[in-house]
């Protein structure tokens, strides 16, 4: 973690056909509500962000999206993310015009690294997170492509350090084996990264108990933490997070 950072707790829509989706390591999606709803409920409550991944990624879904997009960045007043299927700079500027803070790419900037130099000279650093969906192979881990179903063979922590040096301004680190688990992050997964590099780590899969969270920021120095399960089946609430992390000595906001 960045010393003095305050640790963000970002609330993660995954959106297919225009509903609320999760699952558990990529599959088995069951529906999670409606999206609009579900971002006004985690603003109310006091999310610092919110990330919406498009996980149908296709042409309708992506209108569909854009639609979701628009409607909550009118009654949603902190930084949106939005990332799933985008391919190109032109579509980071469509979610951008419609109301979007940031775009996370992963498999397009695996396909063609350039992306992400690209995204970064034109809307800046700041705009562009560079989604890692990692998954633990032999001694290390391997960022893979298309959902977590493409083993790219690329190493995580070395691409992590592409990603910055070509101008990503965060990490937003997936892991697969423990995703909608409730296990808890993959901390020496985060840690590896987090030191690697020195733009914000965003620590996602795995969170079931704010424990865990305080573990991924402690030990695995995460600048903050992505939840959904845990969120949207009612085990916690923002509110209850903020209160156990500042317990322990996590400076939330």
């Amino acid at each position: 973690m960045t010393s003095g950072v305050t640790v963000r707790i970002i609330p993660c829509l995954d959106v297919d056909a225009g509903r609320v989706v999760k699952g558990v390591r990529f599959r088995q999606l069951r529906d999670a509500g409606d999206p609009v709803e579900r971002a006004r409920c985690y603003y109310l409550q006091g999310a610092d962000e919110i990330v919406f991944l498009d996980v149908g990624a296709s042409v309708q879904s992506r209108a569909i999206l854009i639609d979701v997009v628009e409607r909550v960045s009118r009654e949603v007043f902190i930084p949106l993310t939005v990332g799933g299927g985008i391919r190109s700079v032109d579509d980071m500027r469509e979610v951008l015009r419609a109301g979007a803070d940031k775009v996370a790419i992963c498999t397009a900037a695996l396909r063609d690294p350039e992306l992400i130099s690209a995204g970064a000279r034109i809307f800046g650093s700041q705009c562009i997170v560079l989604s890692i969906d990692a998954q633990r192979v032999g001694s290390g881990w391997h960022a893979f492509a298309y959902g977590g179903r493409v083993d790219t063979g690329r190493d995580v922590i070395a691409w992590a350090i592409e990603g910055e040096r070509r101008g990503a301004g965060e990490i937003l680190l997936n892991s697969i084996d423990m995703d909608g688990t409730g296990q808890g992050y993959d901390v020496e997964l985060t840690r590896r990264v987090a030191d690697a590099v020195s733009i914000p780590v965003i620590a996602s899969g795995g969170a079931g108990h704010p424990d865990q969270m305080v573990d991924v920021v402690l030990h695995g120095h995460a600048d903050a933490v992505l939840l959904a399960s845990l969120l949207h089946f009612a085990q916690y609430t923002i509110p209850d997070i903020k209160r156990h992390l500042r317990e322990r000595g996590v400076p939330v906001r």
